[in-house]
């Protein structure tokens, strides 16, 4: 198939365009650049061999999108595009529901306009907001978020839903990402935050690396067994598989379907610290300071549903995420830019 990945020069969009080559599709990332590099493509290329066609254009611009299209036999459409910073989110809302919201409705717009009819959404374990139960199921309430990035991935899929509910020939396939860490073996390929790192991994890596001085960690208050927050991490890699894993289910499927993305098992953040400092004989310095708004206390997933349906497991270990991590960082320490 033909896959266009909106946000494909992104940190996951760019490990998919990897996973989903290896597998013989064909890959067309459309990107504008804001939270990615365009040197991303010849990493591609060195990783693949494949030069791959890429869009520079704004997902919200139905023209542009259009113009994909016609230019393009698309099959499938993996959506990415996205601004997708918790915190930034809560202070400058306003950017992330224009940007966000408007492009998830130009790119069906223009899917429906040119009759292609498969749809993987990069959504994300936000939706499931302050948990009730644990761990998250794909039936577990997403009905509330603690922040406005949150609540533009719930709204997206809201649209979505109702979008499939009013065609019964689109294939709607909500992916629920929990904390993608890590990058491709290569080290060519990696998570590049703009400015001060809003995850924890880059933030780590910087830290060790000595761009920055010290790590903060976001409360030590939280109801856990060291009072940091626990989150699902998955390794990148792992997590692009399990978008291959659903393009692929998508050609015999209609309708909507949800499933979880992550590893199944929560870690605090002074254990994701210490297993960094463990694995790469490193020192992380670190202190507390307060909470982050919007941020929750514990989440991590049940993803039993994507190995049943998507026969989609992840492989890798947090050695593997702490490792890669670092091997990123230390053979880019200026990123791409470097």
């Amino acid at each position: 198939m033909k896959i266009l990945l909106t946000g494909g020069a992104g940190y996951i969009g760019s490990h998919t365009a990897v996973e989903l080559l290896s597998r013989g599709h064909q890959v067309v990332i459309a990107d504008n650049f804001c939270n990615s590099h365009v040197c991303v493509l010849n990493r591609l290329k060195q990783i693949t061999g494949v030069e791959i066609p890429c869009c520079q254009i704004d997902i919200a611009d139905p023209c542009a999108v259009g113009k994909v299209f016609q230019q393009q036999q698309i099959d499938a459409v993996v959506h990415f595009a996205g601004l997708k910073a918790v915190g930034e989110s809560v202070s400058h809302p306003l950017p992330y529901y224009r940007n966000n919201l408007d492009a998830t409705l130009t790119l069906l717009e223009q899917m429906k306009k040119h009759h292609v009819t498969r749809i993987i959404f990069s959504s994300s374990a936000t939706v499931y907001g302050m948990a009730r139960s644990l761990p998250l199921t794909e039936e577990s309430e997403a009905d509330w978020c603690s922040n406005p990035y949150g609540w533009t991935k719930l709204m997206s899929e809201q649209i979505l839903k109702d979008a499939a509910a009013a065609d019964p020939a689109l294939s709607v396939l909500l992916l629920r990402y929990f904390n993608p860490v890590g990058a491709h073996p290569s080290g060519l390929i990696g998570e590049c935050p703009n400015g001060v790192p809003n995850n924890l991994f880059p933030y780590i890596t910087q830290v060790a690396a000595g761009k920055l001085p010290c790590l903060s960690v976001f409360g030590d208050d939280y109801p856990t067994p060291d009072g940091t927050g626990i989150r699902d991490y998955i390794h990148v890699s792992d997590l692009a598989l399990g978008h291959v894993a659903a393009v692929e289910y998508s050609l015999n499927h209609t309708g909507v379907e949800v499933f979880n993305l992550g590893s199944g098992t929560g870690y605090s953040v002074l254990e994701m610290v210490h297993a960094f400092e463990r694995v790469n004989q490193v020192r992380i310095p670190w202190r507390i300071v307060p909470r982050r708004p919007g941020d929750i206390a514990i989440c991590y997933a049940d993803i039993s549903k994507a190995g049943k349906v998507l026969d989609w497991h992840p492989k890798r270990t947090l050695e593997d995420m702490c490792r890669d991590s670092w091997r990123w960082q230390i053979n880019n320490p200026e990123g791409y830019a470097g």
